[in-house]
């Protein structure tokens, strides 16, 4: 097994609170916009599984369940072009998500920026930009440290 590495928020707790508040304004931004919270829970599974970040798949796969969202829309997930269990608004901002993610590949090209912005608002789409950020950050701090997801059984 993997140990952790690190405790970021032991070693930088200045940097790890201004994280935390970064996550705060971005749920802050979240509701003011009116962005679902389903959308964003798969926003943040999906950027978690592209980036391979057990921690924050941990994390979010429980909150996504606790939310209420289908097992099933969270077990094929990583294949949600393939399947019609999301709304154009999911899909969209799966789409987004990913070219963030991914950004080194496509810089978020301009075919699904305007797929994107036809279906959201841009304070939406403001919104939906720094949450898949922002997840992106917390999965390299928790690649990077090595971060372990809490034991379950």
């Amino acid at each position: 097994m993997t140990e952790q590495r690190m405790n970021l928020a032991e070693s930088t707790p200045e940097v790890y609170r201004a994280m935390r508040n970064l996550e705060q304004s971005i749920q802050e931004e979240l509701k003011r916009a009116n962005v679902e919270k389903e959308v964003y829970e798969l926003v943040k599974i999906r950027a978690s599984q592209l980036n391979g970040c057990a921690f924050c798949l941990d994390m979010h796969l429980s909150d996504s369940r606790e939310l209420g969202i289908a097992q099933q829309r969270l077990d094929v997930l990583p294949a949600w072009r393939e399947v019609g269990l999301y709304s154009e608004r999911e899909r969209a901002a799966l789409e987004l998500a990913e070219a963030i993610t991914l950004v080194s590949e496509s810089h978020v090209d301009d075919e699904v920026w305007q797929r994107v912005r036809g279906i959201f608002s841009e304070s939406e789409t403001a919104a939906l930009t720094w949450a898949a950020t922002g997840i992106n950050i917390w999965n390299r701090l928790a690649i990077t440290s090595r971060a372990q997801p809490p034991s379950r059984g």
